[in-house]
């Protein structure tokens, strides 16, 4: 195998391939990438048995081939060679050259026969979405995705399609997010599907989407999925189980509304919260009231009190939220306004934007004492 490509393409290629790579497994070949060498580009690709990352690269072929190269000893070659364009050639025992410039390495490959085929995905529903739309949507529920295993299937963000609408939920038993947008009629499945995507794979999808208004493509298996952008391909499995139902979950009434900037709210509970670590837990205590919210915190060092304006109708209402949960909601809400929805001190909040709910944030209240 023998190629000369752009370093600068080849840098970024190897970069995001490089996230699905397995950083220790009894596989060598996992911790490395699939070099594929083919008419006028190259291959690349990055998989664990649970995530995998393809891309492909333009480039002057001299000679077909493949290998598989440690993912992070060639990731920090090719990031520091000195030349804008590199050269790779891999002999028979595969010894493989890479030279650019005045600076040449000589590593050993792997038989790419030892590499493990990726899933394939057949019988799969199409669904396509624009970029900006998916990367806001996956943004604002993935902060909400469960990092605990008790319940595998909150590792991941429920996705469903059906009525033109496309809806992700995600919930870890504190909080709930949720995002809808509709679809164009001619880039939606006609029957409904569902599905729960690892927030992993999520997570690594995100980094690759772009704000460009580009078509994304979902294809989705039974027991896989893969996202299509930007000339990369990424493959996960699907999780299995029983996911939530999330509209039983959510307050159908509520005995107060606020309406306040986002931004007023935020500052608020990151001044309270400078009291909080993690040593010294205490919840944040709010008072929305008339026209405005009080904000207070105690713990053993000492005790914090802030207030801003909002429009508050109906009941008035104390209650408790862990610092963290409260400020990843506001954080990720979209626009300079938010509107609360509240039932007294022991319901969840409801987070949504100032008109209609293309998103809707939970937020599971704390228990106050009468002496916080």
């Amino acid at each position: 195998m023998k190629f000369h490509c752009n370093r600068q393409a080849l840098v970024e290629a190897v970069s995001n391939v490089q996230r699905a790579v397995s950083t220790k497994s009894s596989l060598a070949a996992l911790e490395g990438i699939l070099i594929k060498a083919n008419e006028d580009s190259v291959e690349l690709c990055g998989y664990d048995l649970e995530l995998g990352i393809t891309t492909s690269v333009s480039a002057d072929i001299q000679t077909p081939g493949n290998v598989v190269l440690s993912a992070k000893l060639f990731g920090d070659i090719v990031r520091r060679l000195p030349d804008d364009t590199v050269s790779i050639s891999v002999d028979e025992k595969l010894v493989t050259n890479i030279v650019s410039g005045v600076a040449e390495f000589s590593i050993v490959g792997i038989p790419a026969e030892e590499y493990p085929d990726l899933p394939t995905v057949s019988g799969a529903e199409n669904v396509l979405i624009s970029s900006p739309v998916l990367k806001s949507m996956i943004r604002q529920t993935l902060f909400a995705v469960s990092d605990n295993d008790a319940k595998p299937i909150h590792t991941g963000t429920l996705f469903e399609i059906a009525g033109g609408f496309i809806r992700l939920v995600s919930v870890d038993g504190y909080r709930l997010a949720m995002r809808t947008e509709p679809l164009n009629l001619n880039n939606q499945p006609t029957d409904e599907i569902h599905f729960v995507v690892p927030g992993k794979t999520l997570g690594e999808v995100l980094k690759l989407l772009s704000d460009d208004d580009v078509q994304v493509t979902l294809a989705v298996g039974r027991r896989h999925i893969i996202f299509e952008t930007n000339n990369y391909r990424v493959i996960s499995r699907l999780l299995e189980g029983e996911f939530l139902d999330y509209k039983a979950a959510i307050p159908s009434a509520h005995a107060t509304e606020a309406r306040m900037q986002t931004r007023s709210f935020i500052d608020s509970v990151e001044r309270v919260s400078l009291l909080i670590t993690d040593r010294l837990k205490s919840p944040v205590r709010c008072i929305f009231a008339g026209d405005e919210v009080k904000i207070s915190c105690v713990t053993s060092i000492g005790k914090a009190n802030d207030e801003f304006s909002a429009r508050v109708e109906g009941d008035e209402v104390e209650i408790g939220f862990n610092n963290r949960y409260l400020l990843d909601a506001l954080r990720n809400a979209e626009g300079d306004e938010v509107r609360l929805q509240l039932n007294g001190p022991l319901s969840p909040m409801k987070v949504l934007p100032l008109e209609g709910d293309a998103f809707l944030f939970l937020v599971l209240p704390v228990r106050l004492k009468s002496t916080d």
